[in-house]
């Protein structure tokens, strides 16, 4: 039988990036004549088994977004929603938006707009897992020793690496099981987590993992946007070849 279920991306574009210290919202950015949010939005473009795009716009750049929609032939984005308070608030405003237009059944991939180097099979595999799990987590394993620290000066204990992944997005959700999260996460009064993962989390529930890449950076600092940009270099000299 022909799988007729939608497979929606959510990208996360709410925030402010203080971390930056710049004057306009990181997923704004220009890198060689392009905004970061635009390489993100290319990639789930891009992506054959994507259906739908929506994207959690931070206030006041919702036409801006639109504009780049238009002059980057993103035709697959649908909906603008306004961003929340924080993280969660903003996943939430989302989420409950798809809810509106789209089956329970169907997948949803929740990513940030600042990790703009997701690859095509970091987005199939996240919904063939969440397809076979329920849920989805892009994660890579953790290659550095892990030391715990009270006081952020010194450690005393380490802990075993192999016991730990780092998360990344996409996660990928079926939407109505994720809408139900965030409405029992209400009642529970949780309102700041991390992310979606650790939202499971603290509401009891287990997550599967998908395949991460190392590549598949966030955005959060200056250097940051030096690796993206050596990223770039290295892909077009692949091309090349």
């Amino acid at each position: 039988m022909e799988d007729t279920d939608m497979n929606t991306a959510l990208i996360i574009a709410g925030g402010s990036g203080a971390r930056m210290h710049q004057d306009i919202p990181k997923q704004f950015l220009t890198v060689n004549e392009k905004p970061v949010i635009v390489y993100t939005l290319e990639a789930f473009q891009k992506a054959p088994e994507i259906d739908v795009i929506a994207v959690v716009c931070i206030s006041g750049w919702e036409q801006v977004l639109w504009a780049y929609a238009n002059q980057f032939n993103i035709t697959k984005l649908k909906h603008v929603v306004p961003g929340g308070e924080n993280g969660q608030a903003s996943i939430r405003n989302g989420v409950f938006e798809l809810e509106k237009n789209y089956s329970k059944d169907d997948v949803v991939l929740i990513h940030d707009a600042i990790r703009p180097m997701v690859s095509e099979e970091i987005i199939s595999d996240c919904i063939v897992k969440t397809k076979q799990f329920g849920c989805a987590i892009a994660s890579v394993p953790c290659a550095e020793a892990m030391l715990e620290t009270e006081d952020g000066i010194l450690a005393d204990k380490s802990y075993p690496r192999e016991n730990l992944k780092r998360t990344q997005t996409p996660q990928g959700f079926h939407i109505g099981d994720i809408c139900e999260l965030h409405r029992n996460a209400l009642e529970k009064g949780i309102t700041n987590s991390v992310a979606s993962c650790t939202l499971m989390i603290e509401m009891g529930q287990r997550v599967y993992f998908s395949a991460g890449s190392e590549k598949n950076i966030k955005l959060t600092t200056v250097e940051d946007i030096d690796i993206f940009k050596a990223l770039l270099l290295a892909k077009r000299s692949e091309w090349l070849k």
